[in-house]
């Protein structure tokens, strides 16, 4: 019994240091967790991470700080609300603690539309109603929750049964004692509640909603008297509505978070309809699941602005719309001219854009747009009727800011200012000559736009000399046109002209002697040094030309000498015919791998790959031969298959096949075994060299179309350690222009480009550095066609605020001591050849040269025997007794070779 005392003592004391350990912990990151938001205040992940463990420790005044914090910053989810809601609650037992709650109340159904936090809301405020005007209040609550959210198709029919509800106990409690007779004041009170009572019944039946059918029986029940016919025709309309509604409101049951497509379907229904409660409502349902799409409240705020134009309802989406999306300036220039548009004061608008400046914009362009909008507004306040006033002063300062604030802070971060045209200060420039007729000013500006590398375009020339002709006078736009004709370099031969038109319109005879002789010198060096630039780009075209001429000379004679090679070996053991037994088999079998072709397109097999690149600086582990019988089988049986060609008008029941393993044993079974998962496979055609050599690619035809579609979805699955590539079966030939990517090229924010990865980083654990910041999707890792890792991958997230957050945090972060580079995925475009390659297979085919994933080594050359060294410059070479002069020699036409007599070849010979 001592012992077993010692050993509960000891258990105690383990617990109590392990709930200690978990205290420190909690304590230790919650410091952790202020601390990042006090560094990043936009994290959202953070902000809930925090919440959730103030909740748990039960640390009250900080969780409520968190909170209030997080409210600023962001509109709350259904979930958050309630849960704050549930616990000031709680602690809420004196009279002006519910005021507090209250006022929660009041911001929490504000964010979005939610009928449980209305719901909420009006059961929490019966609870007051023994105070003055208690029974007022409540109706006034729960008629503004009708309005909210009473037209809700699957969840308004709670609130209009929880007002129903409160009224009937108020006509219990206003009900004459059993046996005693009701005053004229009673009866008078009976009758009003009955009333209200009737009235709910019959605007909840006129609104289509779920169950109304069990409503309208309830009523028949409950009413004394017969229902008007008036009520039971606007219940049977409501009935067909809601028959219209069921299809999208089932289509939105089935349908999987965030049903932006069925929502979507929605909202167009009801925009016909035309019912703008019924469209405002389901607009408020979809932004709800969707508050982080900036299209959707860009066409919900476009929707209210140009349609109810309620100033409360319009204000309330918009600063809902920035604060869930912060990094679409769209928005935000929105919500600029709404506020104009509704005259909110001055200072508000000023305090909302600098708002706008700090919401983390991804692009440069961004700023240039959120400031061209702010400086619209402030030009629109300026009386320029007066000469100098409050408000000029302030635009002229907040253009000289706005120029300072993208040579500064947008340059810094993203290394452009976003506006290299200068369009602010054109403005500028716009406003003081036309406006303040200050043109002094106006030539001031234009000087330096001049001086930020634009006055090489005529486009910004003329631009200058329009204002200067409007505003300005002769002499100026003399000389800026001279200028520009001195200096302009893409369109000299535009601004000329316009020189001379003008001094032909105004000028005299000496101005136009000096307009022609600037003009005429101009062009004269603009054509001569075109001339120049053209001989040029044509010596480096005839460059290219003998370059390639050259190679394909080299392959030639490199064919032509292996055929040689290859007649003087078989006529060697053709005369060792009778000596060849065992010998001759290991003599085959000791020979190194060669480079086989099939059909000309001068593909190369798997073992001949790995013998090049070693050859190359990138030698990779040694593959154990097949025994060469086994060899002579394997291809004696292929050689045997007859060949089949591909049947195009099959090309929709087809996928093609390719980048597969050179070695797979039976390409026809692995590939069958793959590929019944998407259907019945009608034939599987691999395709083989003359030699009986499988060429890592075929053509699998299916019995069914939809087959070979949903067999696209196994590109770049890995078989036998290589990416297997699918694609459409189509015919370059006739369809030249035609591309399978199945990756978007274009600008993706909700997609991170990541790069510097080290090749060892695997996909899971990239996911674990990336879910950090967000919700991962998917991750793709960009490998080469052997499979093998490039350091690059695309993680994507479930919305733009996320990835943007990314950015921010991973950007130069170091995973296994490389330092990576993070940026939002905006492919540059694809160049598109000239010329496309003729056959279907040619664009799988591998090239000539193998080299390793760096380029050529720099010590190729020394590593390679000489014998194996091939001349940069190929010599003629005698083949056939004729003298073959390579064509990139010369231009002219090759003479006719000269035969050679038996004695001039044996000299050669014997010289050799």
């Amino acid at each position: 019994p001592e012992s077993g005392g010692d050993s509960e003592d000891e258990g105690d004391s383990d617990s109590s240091g392990d709930g200690e350990d978990e205290e420190k912990e909690n304590e230790a990151e919650i410091q952790r967790l202020e601390e990042q938001l006090s560094i990043n205040a936009f994290d959202y992940n953070c902000h809930l991470d925090l919440i959730k463990l103030l909740r748990q420790e039960g640390e009250l005044v900080k969780l409520r700080r968190a909170r209030q914090k997080m409210s600023e910053l962001f509109p709350l989810t259904e979930e958050i609300w309630l849960d704050w809601l549930k616990d000031e609650i709680k602690m809420a037992s004196e009279s002006s603690e519910r005021e507090k709650v209250y006022e929660l109340f009041e911001r929490a159904v504000k964010d979005y539309i939610c009928p449980e936090i209305w719901l909420e809301y009006a059961q929490y405020s019966i609870g007051g109603i023994g105070q003055e005007g208690g029974i007022e209040k409540v109706r006034s609550i729960f008629e503004r929750a009708l309005t909210a959210v009473g037209l809700h198709v699957t969840k308004g029919t709670a609130l209009w049964e929880a007002y129903r509800e409160f009224e009937n106990a108020i006509l219990e409690t206003a009900q004459p004692a059993p046996g005693s007779v009701p005053s004229s004041e009673q009866q008078q009170m009976l009758c009003s509640q009955l009333e209200k009572i009737h009235m709910l019944f019959r605007r909840q039946l006129g609104i289509p909603l779920l169950d109304m059918e069990a409503s309208y029986a309830e009523y028949e029940e409950w009413s004394e008297d017969p229902i008007p016919e008036t009520i039971i025709k606007n219940y049977k309309k409501a009935l067909q509505q809601l028959e219209k509604c069921k299809p999208y409101e089932e289509a939105l049951l089935g349908a999987e978070t965030p049903k932006l497509a069925e929502y979507q379907a929605y909202i167009d229904f009801e925009m016909k309809a035309g019912d703008p409660a019924r469209i405002q409502l389901i607009y408020e349902r979809a932004l709800a699941e969707n508050c982080l799409v900036p299209d959707l409240w860009a066409r919900y705020n476009q929707y209210l602005d140009r349609q109810l134009k309620v100033k409360e309802l319009v204000l309330s989406a918009h600063d809902r719309a920035v604060r869930n999306c912060p990094w679409t300036v769209g928005l935000w220039i929105r919500y600029l001219l709404a506020m104009e548009r509704h005259r909110v004061d001055h200072s508000i608008i000023s305090e909302m854009f600098e708002k706008a400046l700090n919401a983390g914009f991804i692009q440069a362009t961004d700023y240039v747009e959120i400031w061209q909008a702010y400086l619209d507004y402030l030009r629109r306040r300026v009386d320029f009727t007066q000469d100098s006033s409050k408000e000029l002063e302030e635009l002229r300062s907040a253009f000289a800011r706005a120029v300072e604030y993208l040579k500064q802070e947008v340059e810094e971060r993203f290394s452009e200012s976003g506006d290299p045209s200068c369009t602010i200060m054109q403005n500028w420039a716009r406003v003081e000559a036309r406006l303040c007729n200050n043109m002094q000013k106006a030539r001031e500006l234009w000087d330096n736009i001049m001086t930020k590398g634009n006055a090489k375009y005529a486009n910004m020339w003329l631009e200058y000399y329009n204002l200067e002709r409007a505003h300005g006078d002769t002499q100026h736009c003399r000389k800026a046109l001279h200028r520009a004709v001195q200096c302009t370099s893409d369109y000299p031969e535009h601004v000329c002209e316009v020189l001379l038109t003008l001094e032909r319109i105004e000028g005299t005879l000496e101005d136009w002697d000096a307009a022609v002789q600037k003009t005429e010198n101009r062009l004269a060096r603009v054509n001569e040094q075109r001339a120049k630039a053209a001989e040029k780009e044509a010596a480096l075209a005839k460059q290219e030309e003998e370059k390639a001429e050259q190679r394909k000379q080299a392959r030639a004679e490199k064919k032509a000498s292996k055929k040689v090679k290859k007649t003087r070996i078989g006529d060697k053991r053709k005369a060792d015919d009778d000596d060849e037994g065992e010998w001759g088999q290991e003599e085959e079998a000791e020979q190194p791998s060669k480079r086989h072709k099939g059909d000309g397109d001068g593909e190369l097999l798997e073992e001949d790959m790995e013998v090049e690149t070693g050859l190359f600086g990138r030698s990779g582990p040694e593959k154990p031969d097949r025994p060469a019988n086994q060899k002579e089988k394997a291809s004696t049986s292929r050689k045997d298959i007859p060949k089949v060609l591909h049947d195009s008008s099959k090309d929709n029941v087809t996928v093609f096949v390719s980048n597969l393993s050179y070695n797979m044993a039976d390409p026809e079974a692995k590939l069958k075994d793959l590929f019944e998962s998407c259907g019945e496979v009608a034939e599987i055609r691999p395709v083989f060299s003359n030699k009986g050599t499988f060429r890592g690619y075929c053509y699998v035809e299916f019995k069914e179309e939809k087959s070979a579609l949903q067999a696209l979805g196994l590109d770049r699955k890995v078989v036998e350690g290589r990416p297997m590539f699918v694609s459409p079966c189509v015919d370059k030939n006739k369809n030249p222009d035609f591309k399978v990517f199945r990756y978007s090229t274009t600008l993706e924010k909700h997609k991170l480009f990541i790069s510097g990865l080290p090749f060892s980083c695997t996909k899971e654990e990239l996911e674990d550095v990336c879910k950090a910041h967000g919700n991962v999707k998917d991750i793709r890792l960009v490998t080469n066609r052997a499979g093998k890792p490039k350091g690059l991958a695309y993680v994507e997230y479930e919305n733009e605020a996320q990835a943007s957050q990314a950015v921010l945090k991973m950007d130069g972060l170091t995973v296994k001591e490389h330092v990576i580079k993070v940026a939002i995925s905006n492919p540059p475009l694809r160049k598109v050849p000239d010329k496309p390659e003729a056959g279907r297979a040619s664009q799988f085919a591998v090239p000539r040269q193998v080299y390793g994933a760096r380029g050529k080594g720099r010590t190729q050359l020394s590593m390679m025997p000489r014998a194996l060294q091939r001349q940069s410059n190929p010599v003629a070479k005698a083949e056939n007794g004729m003298v073959q002069n390579s064509p990139a020699a010369s231009s002219e036409p090759p003479e006719e070779p000269k035969k050679m007599s038996n004695a001039d070849f044996a000299k050669m010979l014997l010289k050799k």
